[in-house]
């Protein structure tokens, strides 16, 4: 078995490795040493994730961690039967037994040890080996094309048996994958275009589709079974009664969807994200929610359709296989157009009716599942304030030892402070990493083991999607997918946004 600590030294390696050849290949080194059994969660782990996704344990519960081991001995098994014995932990007593749990572990762990699984944990553990690094780097262990790694995790959706099967069984290994209705892939994702104009610069003609704040399903049927699946890969199948409904309906025998689904107002508009992430999450009173919160499903591609998959085939096709199969009033809106003014007016027609934006989709690409391709570009306003930091977290990985996590207030002329809004560590360049590790211990008041806290003075631009309600900070509002933009050291505290612009931008989004 492997020891965690060799694989934290693999990690800090790879965090300080600044060529992706580099990283790929201490990866694919560390790959080969792992046992067959370790292989799975050696690859979660080094790619910044547990196999658990969630365990139940937040910041709280790291801040007073037990005295380090001096010798390494942990092992990953040990360590990922831990996590999935916290993950199982439920009822009364629940949190408790989790907090055991952990400090056994904890105890065990050396200092090093001790701060990668704290990173782990929280989802703060960016050493460089994304998605794409790691696949690269299985396929060199493995001695395989990295397309077929590729396409293997497309229709697993699971990074570490995909690893196993690649270093266990080589190219055939890999093969033996196949799209298979009932079992969810990765959903392929959007890249960012700026404006209609730049979108069409890079695909035309275009397929312009409505971008719905919903929660993103995939919908899988075969037969008379029904299964749904979010985002996540998770199954929500018994929440969302009315998909299931709509996909039996259907006149097919097998088909495997892609969409949205949205709770929506009388009128048509949409309830915030929050209301239909909600919805989608409660598994208590079924039915009581549906009575009063439905969901309505957009669709708008199809990936399997009775025997036939078509992941492969171009845009064009797979549409007309959605229309053939689904009717119009649950396909999400589209225009196929090259021109600007028709396009432009879609784009208006999506925010006048309380949506996102759009996306274009290109007509002859494939649907690459799990990527985040180039044939498929979302367009979407965003939001901009000028915030106040009030603290930085330390960050992990390769960006330990300078300050990373941002904590974000907007200022409160009632009471002339600041209200906290939320926290982020996105958009950050290494540049602005080291200006602001610099500034802000020049502003530090206190600090903690984890953060750092300073004279709320500095203040930054930060763009994000929307506003939502939130109990977890003092203003009773978070920013949804906040990220720093730049600095304005041009400007004092006392002009930054107020909280007051906040709330009008909620009420502005939630308005019928």
């Amino acid at each position: 078995m492997m020891l965690l600590g060799d694989l934290v030294a693999v990690s800090r390696a790879v965090a300080g490795t600044s060529s992706r050849g580099g990283k790929v290949e201490r990866l694919a080194t560390c790959l080969r040493r792992l046992p067959p059994g370790e292989v799975a969660v050696g690859v979660t782990f080094l790619s910044g994730e547990t196999r658990q996704r969630q365990v139940g344990v937040g910041l709280a519960a790291l801040r007073d961690l037990p005295p380090a081991a001096t010798i390494s001995s942990l092992t990953l098994s040990e360590v990922d039967a831990v996590l999935e014995g916290m993950a199982a932990c439920n009822g009364s007593g629940a949190q408790g037994e989790r907090r055991r749990l952990l400090a056994e572990a904890m105890g065990r762990a050396t200092l090093e040890e001790q701060r990668f699984l704290c990173g782990l944990l929280l989802g703060e553990l960016r050493q460089g080996a994304l998605e794409g690094v790691m696949v690269e780097a299985i396929a060199r262990a493995a001695s395989v094309p990295a397309a077929l790694v590729r396409r293997a995790l497309m229709l697993r959706g699971d990074l570490g048996r995909v690893a196993e099967a690649a270093l266990g069984g080589g190219e055939a290994g890999l093969r033996a994958f196949r799209l298979e209705v009932g079992r969810p892939l990765q959903p392929m994702l959007a890249q960012t275009a700026i404006s209609v104009a730049s979108a069409l610069e890079r695909v035309r003609p275009a397929a312009f589709e409505w971008k719905l704040d919903g929660v993103r399903v995939q919908v899988h049927r075969l037969g008379g079974e029904v299964r749904v699946f979010t985002r996540s890969l998770d199954d929500v199948t018994p929440r969302v009664p009315e998909l299931v409904e709509m996909a039996v309906a259907l006149p097919v025998r097998a088909v495997v969807l892609d969409g949205e689904a949205i709770a929506l107002r009388e009128d048509g508009r949409p309830h915030p994200f929050q209301v239909t992430a909600g919805r989608v999450t409660s598994r208590l009173g079924v039915e009581r929610l549906r009575a009063s919160l439905p969901l309505t499903p957009f669709l708008f591609d199809v990936l399997h359709l009775d025997g036939e998959d078509l992941i492969d085939r171009p845009g064009a096709e797979r549409q007309h296989a959605l229309t053939m199969a689904v009717p119009a009033e649950l396909r999400v809106p589209r225009l196929v157009t090259d021109d600007l003014t028709a396009a432009t007016e879609f784009l208006d027609r999506a925010l006048e009716r309380g949506h996102e934006g759009v996306v274009a989709k290109s007509l002859i690409a494939p649907y690459e599942a799990g990527r985040r391709g180039a044939s498929w570009l979302k367009i979407k306003p965003c939001h901009t304030l000028d915030l106040v930091v009030l603290a930085a977290e330390w960050g992990h990985g390769r960006r330990r030892g300078l300050l990373s996590n941002l904590h974000l207030g907007a200022r409160d002329p009632l009471t002339s402070g600041f209200v906290m809004l939320g926290k982020t560590f996105k958009g950050l360049t290494d540049e602005m990493l080291a200006w602001q590790t610099r500034r802000l211990l020049e502003l530090e008041v206190g600090r903690d083991a984890w953060t750092v806290y300073v004279r709320p003075e500095l203040v930054v631009e930060v763009a994000f999607d929307g506003v939502q309600r939130s109990p977890r900070y003092p203003g009773g509002f978070a920013l949804r997918f906040a990220r720093v933009l730049r600095y304005r050291p041009d400007k004092p505290a006392g002009e930054a946004d107020t909280v007051e612009s906040v709330r009008a931008i909620h009420l502005r989004s939630a308005a019928p």
